[in-house]
């Protein structure tokens, strides 16, 4: 199993850079960053020095969206940084929440990005493609290689995922979701014609480790809320109650009354309260390293290739320090 750091790129840039270069020291081999360009800093920018002071941490969006970057300047900005540091890079995509709601926008429709998944990946690579009626390519790419993960959750964005795209990212860490979820990008896979282990699985959630159980709750009840915006749509759109949509993901949004993108993804959004403590320890990784290990089994066994640790957290570099001593060297090959 693979290991990923997931950060926003909060100033100082320096300090991103910083917590990248810990993480590859202890043996996580990703480094994520969120893409919502009101929110944070531009994380392209930051990419190139993170890969600059790294030797071999592949770095990404967790997630950038079709709707706010020409796909054309994404392709570039990707092929740009594995032209300088050796295919290094993942384009993780999907919809777009804050990215698009906070500018005013809604989503992107999964026809928009199932379009800018192949327009990006093959201009990426060096290869001509359409993009809204034009045709491009990228006369200086060579040997560009640019993997693009996906994120989803309803029926429609899994089927999706598993039909075309490098990866599956789903971001949150409940093992009986995880297999419900996993099982329906393996199925789209093979009934497109591919090979379902072609697909690799991306668990992203808020990993905390610690004795402290009710304060580690709290430092990561915001991510409840982040993946309660995801399940407002599916339910809005499903319904309450949908065979297509399990309800051990949408049951506990009943209680939510909005959403404040001031406070995304920052511990003590008040804007979580309606996410109680069983979600938060459903979703997350809580607690000291063992009960982090059986967790992280079990999702090995699922068919999970990277777990990304969250660290929007007061323990950021605990975590990762935590991470790097006892828990990957758990999932190591020769472990």
């Amino acid at each position: 199993m693979d290991f990923g750091l997931v950060l926003q790129t909060d100033p100082p840039a320096s300090a991103v850079v910083d917590l990248m270069r810990r993480a590859e020291d202890n043996g996580f081999d990703y480094g994520w960053t969120f893409d919502s360009t009101v929110l944070w800093q531009e994380p392209f920018v930051i990419y190139s020095s993170i890969l600059e002071h790294t030797t071999r941490l592949k770095v990404g969006t967790m997630v950038t969206n079709p709707g706010t970057r020409a796909w054309e300047v994404t392709a570039s900005a990707f092929a740009t940084l594995n032209e300088m540091y050796g295919n290094r890079t993942v384009c993780g995509i999907g919809r777009g929440d804050s990215a698009m709601r906070v500018a005013g926008r809604r989503p992107n429709t999964l026809a928009r990005l199932s379009e800018a998944m192949r327009a990006i990946r093959d201009l990426a690579e060096g290869r001509e493609t359409e993009v809204d009626g034009a045709t491009l390519q990228l006369p200086w790419v060579e040997n560009g290689r640019l993997p693009v993960w996906m994120g989803a959750y309803g029926p429609k964005a899994l089927e999706l995922a598993g039909r075309e795209a490098d990866g599956f990212i789903l971001q949150l860490a409940d093992p009986y979701l995880t297999e419900f979820m996993v099982r329906s990008v393996r199925e789209a896979a093979a009934a497109a014609g591919r090979d379902p282990d072609d697909v690799a699985i991306c668990v992203a959630a808020p990993a905390y480790v610690g004795d402290d159980l009710a304060h580690a709750r709290e430092q990561c009840r915001w991510f409840g809320g982040m993946v309660g915006n995801h399940v407002a749509d599916l339910v809005s759109r499903y319904g309450e109650r949908s065979a297509l949509v399990p309800e051990a993901l949408t049951a506990y949004i009943k209680e939510r009354e909005g959403y404040d993108y001031s406070h995304h993804g920052r511990a003590g959004n008040p804007s979580t309260d309606f996410v109680p403590d069983e979600i938060v320890d459903r979703f997350c990784l809580l607690g000291p390293v063992e009960a982090h290990i059986e967790k992280l089994t079990a999702l090995r066994e699922l068919g999970v290739d990277q777990f990304a640790v969250y660290a929007m957290h007061d323990a950021k570099e605990a975590t990762i320090d935590a991470y790097g001593q006892y828990v990957i060297p758990a999932f190591s090959p020769a472990s």
